[in-house]
């Protein structure tokens, strides 16, 4: 299990992670083919990795269902498998959180620590996704059955997400080093979900 502590960047090493699994997932580049994590079952790596792998499989969802000659019976199956991936990512997001909570439960927080714009795993979720936006910018940017013109689009696309990539991280190893320290505190409030509640979406209660 890995720890903030064993590497000089934490980010940088989710970062790894998720390239790792970004790479495992297109061995087959198939939603539906099985992916095995290389991590430790119960281990922070593997919850990273198992993260990166729904969103690589619903990045690939998200492909398929906008396919203009899509049946409509088999875009609506989609759709429901894509609304039951965001849960599956959301409570991986919230198990992240957990963690970070367990980690930092016995830092004394100062008198005037303020609390983050977002929790330390919900700014993860956003690196995993960047790990995929610059896997496909980069198979964009070296297509030979495309353009010139694309192909350099596409590079300085590649270029920008590089770079957000590394402001994201430094904020993210910041933000952990102020809430070891004690300067920040992490305030987590669930999603709550309305739309997959059969209690509080309208249309379901409505239906029974």
């Amino acid at each position: 299990m890995c720890t903030d502590n064993q590497f000089v960047s934490f980010a940088g090493h989710c970062n790894e992670v998720f390239d790792r699994c970004v790479a495992a997932y297109h061995v087959t580049d198939d939603v539906d083919a099985p992916v095995a994590s290389p991590y430790q079952s119960g281990s922070i790596d593997n919850t990273l990795f198992e993260k990166c792998l729904i969103d690589a499989r619903q990045w690939h969802l998200e492909d398929i269902i906008r396919d203009p000659a899509i049946d409509p019976v088999a875009a609506l199956a989609l759709k429901r498998r894509i609304d039951a991936s965001n849960q599956d990512r959301t409570d991986m997001v919230e198990q992240l959180d957990d963690y970070f909570r367990q980690k930092y439960a016995s830092v004394e927080v100062k008198a005037d620590a303020t609390i983050n714009t977002e929790t330390p795993a919900w700014a993860l979720d956003r690196l995993s996704i960047l790990a995929l936006k610059i896997y496909h910018m980069k198979v964009e940017a070296e297509r030979t059955d495309a353009s010139a013109e694309h192909r350099n689009r596409c590079q300085g696309k590649l270029d920008i997400l590089l770079q957000q990539r590394v402001d994201l991280s430094q904020a993210i190893d910041a933000l952990l080093a102020d809430i070891a320290a004690g300067r920040k505190y992490m305030k987590v409030y669930r999603q709550m979900k309305m739309y997959n509640d059969a209690d509080t979406n309208p249309v379901l209660y409505g239906s029974k």
